[in-house]
């Protein structure tokens, strides 16, 4: 498994910053983001009170297209699309059924499926996306930070983006600087925002 390089918790009471490491490690190690997140820097103050965490991941996976996991071949008045495995099935039957409508869809067994179609060209059916895996990951980032972020912090703001993410919450409205704070902690870094 690979190390955060950087990873580090700004606290004024070093008590309560050793405290929101720990958490910190248990939430990454517990949602299976330790390996995606290469930096994190956590800033906690509760006397103004603000939370705010940025962060970097790792170079993330790219979309899995059709032609990443299944053969095409195209014929006069259908597509055989032949599956190397099964794992991306469900996604791709909704994508077929959306596109080509469901009655000129076909799955004769678990491996195969045919589309009825005239004129479907190899490159455009090849191409599909099918599956972005940085959706949910970028999502189950935040969440994960809304979790180590204290109780009662309701007024967030949250981004991610290419590579980055940040939350930033308080209990209070957030500060006026608070996009001048983030730039702060990911130069912190040796990161810009």
């Amino acid at each position: 498994m690979d190390a955060v390089e950087y990873f580090e918790v700004e606290c004024p009471e070093k008590t309560g910053g050793d405290y929101y490491r720990r958490i910190a490690d248990v939430v990454l190690l517990d949602h299976n983001l330790i390996r995606v997140v290469r930096k994190l820097h956590i800033f906690i103050d509760p006397r103004i009170p603000l939370f705010v965490a940025t962060g970097v991941t790792r170079k993330l996976p790219g979309v899995v297209r059709i032609r990443d996991f299944a053969d095409v071949n195209v014929q006069e008045q259908k597509v055989t699309i032949s599956l190397g495995e099964e794992t991306y099935l469900a996604p791709l039957l909704k994508i077929l059924w959306g596109r080509y409508g469901k009655e000129k869809i076909e799955q004769p067994d678990r491996f195969t499926i045919v589309i009825r179609s005239e004129g479907a060209e190899l490159k455009e059916i090849e191409d599909i996306p099918v599956y972005d895996p940085t959706e949910s990951l970028y999502k189950d980032l935040i969440y994960a930070m809304q979790v180590i972020q204290p109780e009662g912090f309701k007024v967030r703001r949250q981004y991610y983006g290419k590579e980055k993410f940040y939350l930033v919450a308080s209990e209070n409205t957030l500060p006026e600087n608070v996009e001048e704070i983030v730039r702060e902690k990911f130069a912190l870094m040796g990161e810009t925002l």
